[in-house]
């Protein structure tokens, strides 16, 4: 069975064609409005900072500020412990070596000392007792040595004539072995007296060098105690500025506790804190030049310290040559410190725009001057005064380096 096909209204097909051109129209006349609208901004040129891209040396230094302190810190300790009784001298004042500083106060120290005077005291009397008991000893003891001696002269006497009796046949056997037995005690009773004075004699020199030893001990102990009652006063170890002073009346002070600082005025050095960017660059030996009042200083890093503390580095620069007159600790130096030595680049003025772009990117001016169009670069080492840029500019060009601030992120500057 075939199917009727109906025509559609003439009107109808070219009323839709003619709504569709409409839409397609619209839509072009809106996207290029806003495509105008988003890729090109308008400034007058006297809003913009222009400047052209240049070959020359590229000088490889960072500019930090330089902080004077002095070359060598003393550190100022208490050997005691204490309570703050006087201050002697004020921060910032000038001290000579073993000048006080502080004076603590100490009771149980005291106490200590009046302790030690005592049994100082009661070992030296028993030393003296014992010596006393020694040689009265020592006197008894040649005194019944001399008694035994006379008695053994006797007895020899005696039985030398007992002998001589007994040979003749004029006394009996009885009285001289009497005499010979008598004769051999008192030998035997003087040998042991003289033993026994040898005896007490090396005992006495060992008894008496042993006290004489713990006396001596003793004795420096005291002198210890009393040269740590000395140290309650806290004394310069070394001629220089006070420089700071961490103490006040009454307050207690540990042992070892650092109170104070003395700055030694014979040498300076300057700390400054660097970017931890360049903690891999930034070694011992590398060169600076600081500036004060129109005076160039040459330094040199002695010393970089590997702690990063908000986001910085500390590094000690020592003076090279002579030292800057009226020098003072705490003053700034703004100082270059040079990184590396000097290399052909291309060279970009630093500016405002890297705050917008971070490096990335920049406006290139037109050789009509009247526009400038967005381009990528690629940005490597900096100092103060310029960027190097390793791709996308050549010398020659001119490049917009004022703040972006208002172009948002437009792809062409119309420049009038």
């Amino acid at each position: 069975m075939d199917i009727e096909i109906k025509q559609r209204n003439p009107k109808l097909k070219k009323y839709g064609m003619i709504a569709l051109g409409g839409l397609i129209i619209a839509g072009a006349v809106v996207w290029a409005f806003a495509k105008s609208n988003s890729s090109t901004y308008g400034t007058d040129k006297d809003d913009l900072i222009i400047t052209d891209v240049k070959a020359g040396a590229f000088d490889d230094f960072i500019r930090v500020n330089g902080r004077v302190e002095t070359g060598v810190v003393v550190q100022v300790s208490a050997l005691e412990t204490g309570i703050v009784e006087k201050k002697w001298v004020e921060e910032g004042e000038m001290v000579k070596e073993g000048d006080i500083i502080l004076t603590l106060h100490n009771p149980n120290l005291r106490q200590q000392i009046l302790d030690s005077e005592s049994q100082l005291a009661e070992k030296q009397n028993m030393l003296r007792d014992t010596e006393i008991a020694m040689e009265k000893d020592r006197l008894q003891i040649k005194q019944d040595l001399l008694t035994a001696k006379m008695d053994l002269n006797r007895k020899r006497r005696l039985a030398e004539q007992q002998s001589t009796l007994y040979d003749e046949k004029l006394t009996s056997r009885e009285e001289y072995l009497k005499a010979q037995e008598d004769y051999e005690l008192a030998k035997e009773n003087y040998n042991l007296l003289q033993s026994r004075l040898r005896q007490d004699s090396l005992y006495r020199s060992v008894q008496v060098a042993m006290m004489k030893e713990s006396l001596h001990n003793m004795q420096e102990n005291f002198e210890l105690v009393r040269q740590r009652a000395d140290n309650l006063n806290i004394r310069a170890s070394h001629s220089g500025q006070l420089g700071s002073l961490n103490a006040e009346l009454g307050q207690n002070i540990a042992s070892g506790q650092q109170v104070g600082q003395i700055n030694i005025l014979d040498n300076y050095k300057l700390t400054v804190n660097i970017d931890e960017h360049y903690i891999d660059r930034v070694v011992p030996g590398l060169r600076g030049v600081g500036r004060r009042q129109n005076h160039e200083i040459d330094l040199t890093v002695k010393k970089v310290y590997p702690e990063v503390t908000d986001g910085t580095f500390k590094a000690d620069m020592m003076i090279s040559g002579s030292e800057p007159e009226n020098i003072r600790v705490g003053q700034t130096y703004p100082i270059d410190l040079v990184l590396s030595e000097p290399s052909e680049a291309v060279l970009l003025a630093r500016g405002p725009f890297f705050q917008k772009t971070g490096g990335k990117w920049i406006y290139v001016v037109d050789s009509d001057g009247k526009t400038a169009h967005k381009r990528e670069i690629k940005i490597g080492r900096q100092n103060p005064k310029y960027y190097e840029v390793t791709e996308g500019l050549e010398p020659g060009e001119r490049v917009v380096v004022s703040t972006y601030s208002n172009f948002g992120d437009v792809d062409k500057l119309v420049i009038k």
